[in-house]
């Protein structure tokens, strides 16, 4: 199992770090044990290391790829049924039915929100609940918007969690997704959180469980954000491995139908709304190669129903691509983001905020975003053989201005947009969305906006019949 262990969660790294930052910033718990921390989510320091030291991690890198991430912890444990202390990571015992033997961390904030939210954190493969409560930003997170975190534990020898076999694939099947279920149930019990609001993230081998449980349990978890993961039940296995090659190296390919069946197929007494998800991906992922993001997103569309075309495409930071799909706005049906040059070490600094953001968790996220507005929208066409021209007047109707828009709509089949003005289109055919020029994009309270584009055809020349105005439907007239 050293080839599975390694690969499967944990980032292969052939060198020996000799300055250790545990600043929770940094986001790069597969370099640095908890047992070379000093104190969680405490400020940097640099500590010199033994030529020894670095001999003994040398070793481990070369076996398994990245260090032991479980060394120590600085959680305290209370008894069952008892509320956890504010402001550390705690260790609860006696959550529920546990039947792999996880072991449950819990951080509260000093400032919980009534009827709180819950996120669950789920580590990498040779990683550990305190690893990631120490390493990655969500416990920040939880001190400044009252969520609880949960970070679930593997014991077992790999650090792995199941997302392999047949128990861990459906629903009460007996594996690591019924104890996780478990430490939701608890947290939900013991601070009346709100079960409307129930969330999952993870990076590598968390980002596989991030899948299953969204499969596993779509009427406990509203969304879920999978950082460098594999779609549900693409790691399958039925002679007990925990390592799928072919999974791992990109080479598994379903349709979208077959990849949202085997998710519909974990819970099939199930009829109710799905979680929403939120994917992400480095192009050079040398461990969970990159066709596995794509695969992802067709999974998950399929289960939403909602187009493979993106409603809206933009790049919220140099080198990513942010693709929404069903609507446009920060909590669509599916996101994702590819990382131009980003190997699988993730997470990394800024993403667990968007997380949040996509989450619905946060007041204001990352960076500013336009805010709906009710609006109602005119559309006109002018055509001739092949081609057409458009006209589409947009009124605020709301009472708020609006400081930036996105005109979201569908084109009629066979039309393709060849040019615009008054704003730029993405994409030329399909769910497009008109973003607001540099002169437009202030829409004060009943003000209206003239923008149009020109479009072949193949004899359809209507003009487009539903509009939405950053996320919100807007009244055609």
């Amino acid at each position: 199992m050293l080839r599975g262990q390694a690969a499967h969660g944990g980032v292969p790294r052939r060198r020996v770090l000799i300055t250790i930052d545990p600043s929770p910033r940094s986001g790069r718990d597969e370099d640095v044990s908890p047992s070379t921390r000093t104190t969680p989510r405490g400020p940097r320091r640099s500590v010199p290391v033994t030529l020894a030291g670095a001999l003994i991690s040398l070793l481990a890198v070369l076996l398994l790829g990245a260090p032991t991430a479980s060394a120590r912890t600085a959680a305290t444990e209370t008894p069952a049924g008892t509320k956890a202390p504010t402001a550390a990571l705690t260790e609860i015992k006696n959550f529920g039915t546990n039947p792999s033997n996880l072991q449950m961390y819990l951080y509260v904030p000093d400032k919980v929100a009534p009827n709180p939210a819950v996120v669950v954190v789920v580590h990498y493969c040779t990683g550990s609940g305190p690893a990631m409560y120490s390493g990655t930003e969500f416990a920040s997170l939880a001190d400044r918007y009252g969520f609880i975190a949960v970070y679930p534990s593997v014991t077992r020898a790999s650090k792995c969690f199941d997302v392999s076999s047949p128990q861990a694939l459906r629903r009460d099947g007996g594996s690591d997704p019924v104890g996780i279920k478990s430490m939701v149930d608890w947290t939900v019990r013991t601070y009346h959180a709100d079960t409307g609001r129930i969330f999952a993230t993870g990076t590598s081998s968390g980002a596989m469980m991030t899948n299953v449980l969204l499969g596993d349990y779509p009427d406990v978890f509203a969304a879920g954000s999978a950082f460098a993961g594999v779609p549900f039940a693409c790691f399958a296995t039925t002679n007990g491995s925990e390592w799928n090659s072919d999974c791992a190296n990109g080479a598994i390919t379903r349709t979208p139908q077959q990849w949202g069946d085997l998710v519909r197929g974990a819970s099939p007494g199930y009829s109710g709304p799905r979680p929403r998800m939120q994917l992400w991906h480095g192009t050079e992922d040398a461990t969970l190669r990159y066709p596995n993001f794509g695969e992802e997103i067709k999974q998950w569309t399929n289960v939403k129903g909602v187009s493979q075309t993106p409603a809206r495409t933009d790049s919220p930071q140099s080198g990513w691509t942010r693709t929404r799909y069903g609507s446009t706005g920060d909590q669509a049906p599916v996101e994702a983001i590819s990382l131009q040059g980003v190997g699988h070490n993730l997470v990394t600094s800024g993403m667990a905020a968007r997380a949040i953001t996509f989450f619905g968790l946060d007041t204001g996220g990352p960076g500013p975003q336009p805010q709906p507005g009710a609006c109602q929208v005119s559309a006109t066409t002018s055509a001739w053989s092949t081609g057409l021209t458009a006209s589409v007047t947009v009124t605020n109707t709301g009472t708020s201005t609006l400081n930036g828009w996105q005109l979201g709509f569908t084109l009629p089949s066979g039309q393709t947009i060849t040019g615009g003005w008054g704003a730029t289109y993405s994409p030329a055919s399909g769910a497009v969305t008109a973003t607001n020029a540099a002169y437009n994009g202030t829409l004060a309270p009943g003000a209206s906006v003239t923008i149009g584009y020109q479009a072949n055809h193949t004899g359809t020349t209507s003009a487009p019949g539903a509009f939405t105005l950053n996320g919100q439907a807007c009244t055609a007239t």
